[in-house]
């Protein structure tokens, strides 16, 4: 969902927003009063909808009428990249901060639940425009928001500033929280996380409520809305698909393809299969985010080639271990290898298959608890834990097609 370049401007994005539900009635008045564009800097990179991409460059300075179409279209804008070491004008590697597309941040205000008098903290201050919106409607001494970045913080301050609004601006790590501030009432992070850190939890009050991308080392992220209890647990369902920079301090490293040979020739001791379950059946953003609770310690690559062919690599994280699968075009089925100790494509088919037996549910039907012993996702209630053991998929049988290592196009 987007604005047409006719109801571009704080107006007509408020009205969409209303329109799709995304924005509730106690959230327009601050909405209202604290338009986007005082909290977007005068570069950017516009984001694409239904995509994590970027479009080129927009500069305030040179071309006002399109910066003021991306600001009041729903969609994220890129602020930053590489943290901060990138120049010039086109893209860095990595974008690392951002100013959120609006529907997601008002889809996430609505579910932090905010009631009068209450104390939130913010993790990842970003452009200032979330701890803005909190801050008009909640008051600026009941919010506190933690940026890691100084630079990033430090414009942040300068845009609430100017806007009259004054939260507590804090830089330091995230993961740490708040804890001059504690108990918080309501903790809502800007960014993804692939823990729940256990000081959040501890400082929140019994009752109050964690807000917070979570993904999977595998991929896919959902919305965690987390209750936390009296005995200092923290649980509830999934709410909304999200996609989010990580938090800094939870990047994950992902070891170069040569750590996994070690040294070998390709396949080194893989052993050749073949599978009827498609790499294609498994690349959507929930079903990696199901197949993640299933195989924790495990990521994947594609290597893509210009017939519309690819390879689908899966890693554990500890190097151990590997996997690959050859998509085709129209085949029925596809050729797999496997190294190590973890059989990564077995996996792969157990997890797609138990989420089948399920009925396929989607994300709303998953939830997570964290406790001192750690993290547990659930289905439909937390007493029905998503196992994760390495149940053995269905026996393959063996195939004439050989496997090719990186960077081999089929038809070679």
């Amino acid at each position: 969902m987007s604005t047409s370049t006719e109801e571009a401007g704080p107006a007509g994005l408020a009205s969409a927003l209303v329109k799709v539900g995304a924005l509730t009635a106690d959230w327009l008045p601050a909405f209202e009063a604290v338009p986007r564009a005082l909290f977007v800097p005068d570069r950017i990179w516009p984001g694409v909808e239904d995509g994590t991409e970027q479009a080129a460059l927009v500069e305030r300075s040179k071309d006002p009428a399109a910066w003021f179409r991306a600001v009041y279209s729903d969609i994220p804008l890129t602020t930053q990249w590489d943290d901060g070491r990138h120049t010039g004008d086109g893209r860095g590697t990595t974008p690392t901060s951002s100013s959120s597309m609006p529907r997601m941040v008002v889809s996430m205000l609505a579910d932090l639940d905010v009631r009068e008098g209450h104390r939130i903290l913010e993790i990842g201050t970003g452009t200032g425009w979330n701890a803005a919106l909190l801050a008009h409607r909640l008051g600026g001494g009941n919010v506190v928001s933690v940026e890691c970045d100084e630079t990033v913080a430090r414009e942040a301050c300068e845009r609430l500033r100017a806007a009259g609004l004054s939260p507590l601006v804090v830089v330091g790590d995230g993961r740490l929280g708040h804890a001059g501030s504690a108990p918080h009432d309501r903790v809502i992070a800007t960014c993804s996380i692939g823990e729940v850190p256990r000081t959040w939890i501890e400082q929140t009050r019994p009752g109050g409520v964690i807000v917070a991308p979570w993904g999977t080392d595998y991929g896919g992220e959902y919305v965690a809305r987390l209750v936390v209890g009296e005995d200092g647990t923290a649980s509830g369902h999934f709410t909304r698909s999200s996609a989010f920079m990580r938090l800094r301090q939870q990047r994950p490293e992902r070891p170069p393809f040569a750590a996994y040979l070690k040294g070998r020739r390709w396949p080194a001791d893989g052993t050749r299969s073949m599978t009827t379950l498609s790499p294609a059946a498994i690349g959507g953003w929930f079903e990696q985010f199901v197949i993640g609770l299933r195989m924790p310690g495990a990521f994947w690559r594609a290597e893509r080639y210009d017939d519309g062919s690819y390879t689908l690599w899966t890693y554990s994280t500890d190097t151990r271990s590997w996997a690959s699968a050859d998509y085709e075009p129209g085949a029925g089925e596809y050729v797999v290898v496997q190294s190590g100790p973890r059989r990564l494509w077995d996996e792969t088919e157990a997890a797609h298959h138990w989420w089948v037996e399920q009925g396929s549910p989607g994300f709303e039907r998953f939830g997570l608890t964290v406790s001192a012993e750690g993290e547990r996702a659930w289905l439909d209630s937390p007493d029905s834990p998503v196992r994760t053991s390495l149940t053995p998929a269905p026996e393959h049988r063996e195939g004439p097609a050989r496997a090719r290592p990186p960077g081999e196009h089929p038809s070679r």
